[in-house]
This record gives structure tokens, sequence and C-alpha cells, in this order.
């Protein structure tokens, strides 16, 4: 069977490298690739799929691309309005998973155990939807949005006012951010966009969740590391949406966590070594 990660960008994406961990380990003869897809692409890449292929994992720009092409799908793409995953069917039916949502749920479970009852979310794509939803799961109360056009964070706040229990949201832009003193901090937005201001603005709150992870540390990253600040990695949530796409494309109750988070590491090690030598990732 054939599987693969599609989005633009995607050369630097790691879920190759889980996957293809999970299947070695459950001792399957299946491939896993990356393909970029620009946005408005993936109908027709999808049409031109045969009968070997069983799942897709979507990247940006496509989670929310790919819903009006499902023919199904779970609870949390219908809160969320998007989908990270695409199970195929032989005839021809398209089933939407979100697993960024519990993915989240569970690499902040992973790292602390405390109340978050208030978030700075900086961004507000499909990703800072899903950690939205996520926190709301562990009982977020109120939630302030940070994006450069107000309008772009409509189909987030309509999708987390979805929740049973949404927390309140207000949007605002970069420009008016100003330090807060909120319980978690989560960064969706590039690494080049992580300026001192930014820095200084978040340097108070306690955890940390940055959903980057190429380069990595990231700034943010990096100094509340140093401040000893709770951190929650991008590859913490690419981990475990992946566990939860294993088990959904290959029917295989226990997925190898252990044997992904490995080969993960080991990864970004090479990466991270690349760099400092100043080689040419591949």
């Amino acid at each position: 069977m054939r599987c693969a990660v599609l989005g633009d960008p995607i050369e630097h994406s790691l879920s190759p490298v889980l996957h293809r961990a999970a299947y070695a380990a459950l001792g399957l003869d299946w491939s896993y690739d990356a393909v970029r897809v620009a946005a408005g692409g993936l109908a027709a890449y999808v049409a031109g799929l045969d009968e070997e292929w069983r799942g897709l994992s979507l990247t940006m720009p496509l989670k929310r691309e790919v819903v009006p092409l499902l023919t199904s799908q779970d609870d949390w793409t219908r809160i969320s309005g998007a989908a990270n995953s695409l199970l195929l069917d032989p005839d021809g039916g398209r089933h939407g998973l979100n697993t960024d949502v519990p993915g989240a749920e569970a690499a902040l479970g992973e790292a602390t155990d405390s109340r978050l009852r208030g978030a700075l979310v900086l961004g507000g794509g499909a990703t800072a939807t899903s950690v939205l939803l996520a926190l709301a799961e562990r009982g977020l109360e109120r939630a302030t949005v940070v994006v450069r056009d107000p309008e772009r964070a409509a189909d987030t706040v309509a999708a987390v006012s979805r929740h049973p229990r949404a927390p309140g949201l207000t949007v605002i832009t970069f420009d008016d951010l100003a330090v807060t003193t909120g319980d978690v901090v989560v960064s969706t937005v590039p690494a080049e966009a992580q300026t001192e201001t930014l820095l200084d603005a978040v340097r108070e709150v306690p955890v940390v969740f940055d959903v980057v992870y190429e380069p990595w540390p990231t700034r943010l990253v990096a100094a509340a590391r140093a401040e000893g600040r709770t951190v929650v990695t991008g590859f913490d949530l690419l981990l475990w949406q992946a566990v939860d796409q294993v088990r959904a494309m290959t029917g295989r109750f226990e997925v190898p966590v252990d044997a992904m988070r490995a080969a993960g590491e080991a990864a970004l090690a090479e990466r991270a070594e690349q760099h400092r030598s100043g080689g040419t990732l591949h």
C-alpha cells in the first residue's frame, strides 16, 4: 500500500521518517513519501490516485482545502473545518480525520498537568484552531488570537465557537500585542516571525507550545528553556498526530510510538548537525 504527506512547502517534513519507522516496526511493506502539492492542486492530485493508495497526511495549505472532497468526516474535522488526514477506500470513499486535535492534547498532557485557563495564540490558521480545540478539551476559558489581519482568523473563531465548552476569544493584531501573563502561549507562526518584541511580550508565560520544528530550536523555545519554562514542541505534536494517522491508515491498534519517536529524534539530531556544519539537507 502507498501513503504520503502532501503540502507546500514539504521538503523538510518529518512525517516520512515517522510513518516509515512505524511500518518497519509493524512488519508492513508499505511506502510513504513527501509530495509537494500547492494550494488549489489537491483535488486533481487525489483524482489521479489508484487503488494502491490508502492514506494521505495533509499539511498547509491543504487542511481546509480537503474538506469539500470528503465523503465522510470525523467530529474534529466537522468542528474545526479542517482535516490533516485523508483515508482512501477502493470504492472511492474519502474519509477526513483531524488527528491534530488529539495529537495536541496528548503532547500537552505529556508536558504538563497544569490547568491552562488562559492562552495567547500566535497565528490563526488550521493548526492554531486544532490546538485551541485541544486546550478547550483541557478546560481553557479564554484565549487571545494574534494575527496580521483579523479577517484571517474568522474560520478559527467560528470553529472554536462550535466546541461545546468554547473559550471566550479575542482577536488582535501583532501591532496590538503587549506583555501578557496567561498560562500558555501557542506559536504557529514561522520562526523568522519570532521577533525580540514578541519574545519580550510572552516572557512571563509559563508554558510555551511552538508547533514549528524546522529550524529547531526556535528563538521562542530557546528563550523558554533558558528561563526554565515548560516547553511543548512541534515534534511532540507531529509525533502524536502521526500515531493516530498510522492507526487509522493501517488498522493496527498497537502503534510503535517509541520506534517513531526514536526515528524522529535521530532525524532532528542529524539536521541540527547539518546546520552546525553548514552542510546541505537532503
